[in-house]
């Protein structure tokens, strides 16, 4: 990516007042990103969501804006730090088809957020050994039948850096999704977690350097891990707490959310117990559960799976996607597409006929899998 480019890129995050959506609107409108710091007020307050008001305080705010991000981009380099803006193939999907989220990602690691799946991990960070003990269970035992699963967490203390440890025991890539800029790792005390995790996965953020893990900033950090996942497993919770924000996030953005259950009157498992009780989340009580629930069954092999139809009987696209889904297992709608350049329109009603004849099946969130 040209230096340009990515100055003014992050420009745009700089911009106070513009969050995800209005910004979006202006790409949208503007049909790049440049024209933003270089087009009339009269024009910003055309697009929707602007008006009079906030174009003028762009226009006021576009010079330091972007000295901003050039003194960040010196800062990526220097650190090696990777960043992906929302329209980069790099972005994650399934975090795309959320409205909120954010326009830039920071990036230290080696992960590919689209391949595979992903499986958020979240909890109190006053875990008990109870709860320690169901993480790492989790976490172990769907390692050795998902090759292809990424963790993802909040590098917290308590239940998440307890997932990102067991991921990293199991050899799994697992992804720490921080309320600060790179510069630093908040706590202090997980620096060397951190590290190890960069060797098969990555700690991202949407702040720049310099930016503290303020308390507003793990509110909107739990949007993120919520997005970016298939579903979201909180391990253990008091009645209120971050895991319980990160789940609310999953259900708005329709991701299905696991609980374990707890003992009445445990504190440590009332927001656990009232998920449940009031169907924000369904109960789990082992790694069993949650691959039966999310069609996670790994008991036929992508050989068996085929020899439920008539390969040489598949119209040439329906054979792209029986293969590609042989060797992903599962992929989301978008994947598919890109994978086997069918365009998403006629993805969409290729896959709606291959379900009615029972060669694939649609999981939530719009991933795909071959019928079993």
């Amino acid at each position: 990516m040209e230096t340009s480019t990515l100055k003014y890129r992050i420009a745009l995050t700089k911009l106070k007042g513009i969050g995800p959506v209005l910004a979006k609107n202006l790409l949208a409108y503007f049909g790049d990103v440049v024209p933003i710091f270089e087009e009339s007020m009269r024009l910003l307050s055309a697009v929707q969501g602007i008006g009079a008001t906030l174009a003028k305080e762009i226009v006021e705010q576009r010079d330091k804006a972007l000295l901003l991000a050039e003194k960040e981009i010196e800062f990526l380099q220097k650190r090696n730090v990777r960043p992906v803006f929302f329209t980069d193939k790099a972005y994650p999907y399934r975090l795309k088809e959320c409205l909120d989220a954010p326009l830039m990602l920071y990036v230290r690691g080696n992960c590919d957020f689209n391949s595979g799946k992903f499986l958020a991990v979240v909890g109190t960070r006053k875990v008990s050994v109870y709860g320690k003990d169901l993480c790492q269970h989790l976490v172990q035992d769907l390692s050795t039948k998902h090759t292809d699963l990424t963790i993802v967490s909040g590098l917290a203390y308590g239940v998440d850096v307890c997932a990102h440890k067991a991921a990293l025991k199991a050899q799994m890539p697992t992804i720490g999704v921080v309320a600060h800029g790179l510069d630093t790792i908040y706590p202090p005390a997980h620096y060397a977690v951190a590290d190890k995790m960069l060797e098969r996965g990555a700690v991202l953020s949407e702040y720049t350097s310099k930016t503290f893990p303020d308390a507003p900033n793990f509110v909107q950090r739990n949007r993120i891990i919520a997005g970016m996942c298939d579903a979201v497993v909180v391990v253990e919770s008091a009645q209120k707490g971050g895991a319980l924000i990160t789940a609310e996030f999953a259900n708005s953005y329709n991701r299905d959310v696991y609980t374990f259950p707890g003992r009445v009157g445990d504190v440590a498992s009332q927001g656990c117990n009232n998920l449940i009780m009031y169907n924000k989340a369904a109960l789990i009580q082992s790694a069993e559960d949650l691959e039966r629930m999310m069609g996670w069954d790994v008991t036929k092999s992508a050989v068996a799976q085929q020899q439920t139809f008539r390969f040489e009987e598949l119209s040439k696209e329906e054979q792209k996607v029986v293969v590609f889904l042989a060797k992903e297992r599962e992929a989301h709608i978008n994947v598919i597409s890109n994978a086997t350049g069918i365009p998403i329109a006629v993805i969409s009603s290729l896959l709606i006929e291959m379900e009615f004849k029972d060669i694939v099946k649609c999981l939530p969130g719009s991933n795909y899998r071959l019928q079993k």
